[in-house]
């Protein structure tokens, strides 16, 4: 059964904040949410830089996100023009490649996250390079980018992630198998993907 943009943001627990507008209802994180709104009407570039900022206090945005309990996504900010996730990541999860046809910009603020980046080739993708991001640190991608991730420690890892559109849009792709298949990327799939790996660790 596939699920929607809405049942999958709505999930999360975030609220209709406006025709076509979807974020989170705890006031805590509206001044997250203000912060990298209003530099995203200067460009990628000013969101690292804001992410960059924000990060470099990671006890103030654990206590305005919570104490992470559990892998998940929660929807802090998303419309056609900017989607702003805090993913946290399980103990060891690996998520496969994939893409987002839009520009990404993440930043740690606890725990650890590995990244490989790939190249598409005319027989699918291609391992190019990797980045490891501690707290503080921020990683970006431009609209064609491919990558995977890892949590490489045992514990949860934390982190805002920024994308330059509607993340839950249709039209993405996810390569999987060991002959890396391509295949369209799925929000169940995700979700349960989550779920299993918070299962590893009784979370």
């Amino acid at each position: 059964m596939s699920v929607s943009r809405r049942e999958f943001v709505l999930a999360s627990g975030a609220v209709l904040l406006a025709p076509g507008v979807l974020g989170s209802a705890q006031e805590s994180v509206q001044p997250i949410v203000e912060t990298i709104r209003n530099a995203s009407t200067e460009g990628q570039a000013a969101v690292v830089e804001a992410l960059r900022s924000l990060t470099t206090n990671p006890g103030a945005l654990l206590r305005n996100l919570g104490e992470p309990s559990r892998g998940g996504i929660q929807v802090l900010y998303n419309d056609a023009r900017l989607t702003i996730l805090n993913i946290v990541w399980a103990p060891l999860m690996v998520l496969r490649p994939h893409d987002h046809n839009m520009w990404a910009s993440i930043g740690v603020y606890t725990g650890r996250e590995d990244n490989i980046y790939w190249e598409r080739t005319s027989g699918g993708i291609k391992a190019k390079r990797a980045g490891s991001f501690g707290v503080g640190e921020v990683g970006s991608m431009g609209p064609d980018g491919v990558h995977s991730v890892v949590n490489p420690i045992d514990k949860l890892t934390a982190a805002i992630h920024v994308y330059g559109g509607d993340f839950f849009a249709p039209g993405r792709t996810s390569w999987a198998g060991e002959n890396h298949e391509p295949q369209p990327f799925n929000q169940e799939g995700l979700k349960k993907h989550f779920e299993a790996s918070n299962a590893r660790f009784g979370l």
